[in-house]
């Protein structure tokens, strides 16, 4: 048995070899890369709830892992107390009714982005909707119009990985420096100039006088702009494709079953396939002790389609009960942007629905996008029927 999360091959479609992990090694030891594996629902979900034991400070991702992870991606890589500190600050910039307060914005963008391509009746639905997040994530932190596309471009850039390359290739650096010059600017502006958004909200948050520095708001942007462009676009194709797989699913969602139909997506194909661990102690995992300092990885979305917590896993139906999915994670590291990436599957699904009476998906045409922590459609050629009353 062979799971290589780098395999080109096996992140286009990962879901037989995560049912062989979870029935025949639920602890599983890859020693070329040097990591073990969980795939049970139970062990990814008891991981994530215990942080003192799985400790995030080295990093979420096998690729970038280092004792200084925190300096790139932020509060992500970072374990209590200092995660507690840290997103405490980030999340004013993520209260409710600023998210809420975003939903007028989102419908506008996907209105505006998909009337051309709904007219035309045929496109890429990724590359369409690739441009919705951006532009939302854009307008929470106050990056100019002008400077949208270049910063999905970027985004694109630092997730993309070429087959089984384990390391971090250059263009990523190069991506990543052009970022954080990006962000950078944008801090210093806000601080002379504070505005009514994110980064105006990070530079102002302030709890009994602690606050953040440029450095760490910088990591929360990156943070932030990749995740939340690159994760919803995914999910959005996802759940576009999956239903026109399922035609009476489809049906379900189209009678106006949108959350279900996000919820449904999220568990069955979420964009998320895995984060990274160090076992911070000797630890028996599953007849087997592992030592501390081990690299561990968690697997989400394997456990999302774990039969002993869902019936009937791998099939997919909306009308299921899909509470204790873990698309999101859970316990202290529960994803802070859960509730925006929500709102937008939400609402350009909504769009959708509203327009589209039915579709077809081109599947010699379809691209996947090549990495092993993000699973989703580079291209997904779309031809749509409107209804009438569009």
């Amino acid at each position: 048995m062979l799971y290589n999360p780098f395999d080109h091959a096996l992140q286009e479609n990962p879901y037989p070899t995560y049912a062989r992990l979870r029935d025949g090694a639920p602890l599983y030891r890859n020693d070329d890369l040097d990591f073990w594996a969980l795939s049970r629902h139970a062990d990814v979900n008891a991981a994530f709830r215990d942080p003192a034991l799985f400790s995030s400070a080295h990093g979420v991702t096998l690729e970038m892992w280092a004792p200084d992870a925190s300096a790139l991606v932020g509060f992500l890589a970072m374990d209590p107390p200092r995660h507690t500190r840290m997103r405490a600050l980030v999340s004013r910039g993520f209260t409710p009714a600023r998210v809420a307060a975003l939903e007028p914005a989102v419908r506008a963008v996907a209105r505006e982005r998909l009337a051309p391509a709904l007219e035309a009746g045929t496109f890429d639905f990724a590359e369409v909707v690739s441009a919705i997040p951006v532009y939302v994530i854009s307008e929470l932190l106050g990056v100019p119009r002008e400077d949208r596309a270049e910063m999905l471009r970027l985004s694109e850039i630092l997730i993309t990985r070429y087959d089984g390359d384990t390391e971090i290739p250059q263009t990523f650096w190069e991506a990543a420096g052009a970022l954080t010059a990006a962000y950078k600017e944008l801090i210093a502006e806000r601080r002379a100039r504070p505005h009514d958004d994110l980064v105006s909200a990070l530079v102002l948050a302030d709890i009994d006088g602690d606050r953040l520095g440029d450095d760490e708001i910088v990591a929360v942007l990156s943070l932030i702009g990749v995740a939340g462009n690159e994760s919803v676009t995914k999910l959005a194709a996802n759940a576009w494709y999956q239903a026109w797989l399922h035609p009476g699913q489809r049906a379900i969602a189209w009678r106006g079953a949108i959350a279900a139909w996000v919820e449904e997506t999220l568990r069955y194909d979420g964009s998320a396939q895995m984060v990274a661990r160090r076992l911070t102690r000797d630890t028996v995992l599953h007849g087997t002790t592992v030592p501390a300092g081990a690299r561990m990885v968690l697997l989400g979305a394997s456990a999302n389609r774990d039969p002993r917590v869902f019936p009937h896993a791998d099939r997919y139906d909306l009308t299921r009960d899909t509470g204790q999915a873990l698309a999101f994670g859970s316990g202290p590291h529960f994803c802070l942007g859960a509730a925006l990436a929500r709102l937008q599957l939400r609402v350009v699904l909504e769009e959708l629905v509203a327009a589209v009476e039915g579709y077809d998906v081109d599947e010699t045409g379809i691209e996947f996008v090549h990495s092993p922590n993000l699973r989703g459609f580079r291209a997904l050629p779309t031809t749509v029927t409107l209804r009438q009353a569009f």
